[in-house]
């Protein structure tokens, strides 16, 4: 969304990703929905503070899309301001599994990464230069929510901030299609706390993040595929 005012809110489509908004750091503080949501989403709404201090505005479904722009099969809507941005020491506060990110300026592509990285256990996701904003309605819509409840936070200093991994006993490693590193599973062996850098589709990691991290290693991958 364009604009101060649109650049400083959060959007959460649909009950899961709503119920997921409500658990998180990003507390709603208005839904817009149909009434059959209402009722799913009332078990959800009680661990609020105080849930009659959020309204819940009422609409059909004809007028959910003319309000919204497009037509919206969810039902619901949930728009949540966005707090202060978390620094690098405060996502990873804790972490063990970190995943890293540079290019990435694909929304779908960092929502599936969050969706993800929540499967795989990882804790945190930073991200280096040139990545879309991971609060962009479409990022948390294809995370699932996931992107409101993982930490994450920018490291501006790109690659050099990565340091900072190394100064809490993390070892990075690069992902990279080159055939000539070793596999995922020796590369890591022995490994306490590891942070996974991962690029773009296509061009992948530059040079000079893959010079600033520990080690690079690649994944078993089949028919002519290179990332996931």
């Amino acid at each position: 969304p364009g604009g101060a005012l649109g650049k400083g809110l959060v959007i959460a489509e649909g009950v899961l990703v709503v119920e997921r908004m409500v658990a998180s750091r990003f507390p709603p503080h208005a839904f817009l929905g149909v009434n059959r949501r209402i009722d799913e989403l009332s078990t959800s709404l009680v661990p609020t503070a105080d849930p009659g201090a959020v309204p819940f505005f009422r609409a059909s479904a004809e007028v959910m899309a003319e309000v919204v722009g497009f037509h919206l099969n969810r039902g619901v809507l949930g728009v949540a301001r966005r707090p202060a941005e978390l620094t690098a020491e405060q996502a990873i506060d804790g972490a063990t599994i970190v995943a890293v990110l540079e290019g990435v300026n694909d929304h779908e592509n960092i929502g599936s990464i969050f969706r993800n990285a929540a499967g795989l256990g990882v804790d945190a996701v930073l991200f280096g230069s040139g990545c879309a904003d991971p609060l962009y309605r479409r990022c948390v819509r294809v995370s699932m929510g996931h992107a409101l409840l993982m930490p994450f936070a920018k490291l501006p200093q790109w690659p050099r901030e990565l340091d900072l991994l190394g100064e809490r006993g993390m070892t990075t490693v690069s992902l990279t299609p080159d055939p000539t590193v070793p596999l995922l599973p020796e590369a890591v062996d022995g490994v306490g706390k590891v942070a996974f850098l991962v690029g773009a589709e296509g061009p992948g990691l530059t040079a000079a993040a893959m010079r600033a991290s520990h080690v690079r290693a690649r994944i078993t991958m089949r028919r002519g595929t290179d990332s996931l």
